[in-house]
């Protein structure tokens, strides 16, 4: 535990940086199991819809530097050729 005033202050920080950060991270995940669900059950209105949601949740959270930025262009990339390939097998 900090004694030091300031390493106080920045471990407060860091407890409510850590508490945010985690919660987005939860967030994009409850959000990508979803939209997998929606596209495994050929809803593909619905999943294109939550696509769109999620990949301005992705580059948010890659702004904010909760994930890495090739991280959210690669799982936008993989989703959207998930979605893709679902819908033409249907078709």
């Amino acid at each position: 535990m900090p004694n030091i005033k300031s390493a106080k202050k920045r471990h407060r920080q860091s407890l409510e940086r850590r508490a945010r950060n985690r919660s987005a991270k939860s967030q994009l995940k409850t959000a990508l199991k979803k939209l997998r669900e929606s596209v495994e059950a050929k809803n593909f209105d619905e999943a294109k819809t939550q696509y769109s949601a999620f990949c301005k949740m992705l580059d948010q959270s890659a702004s904010k530097k909760i994930i890495h930025v090739n991280k959210a262009s690669r799982t936008k990339s993989r989703l959207s050729s998930m979605i893709k390939k679902a819908s033409m097998a249907v078709a």
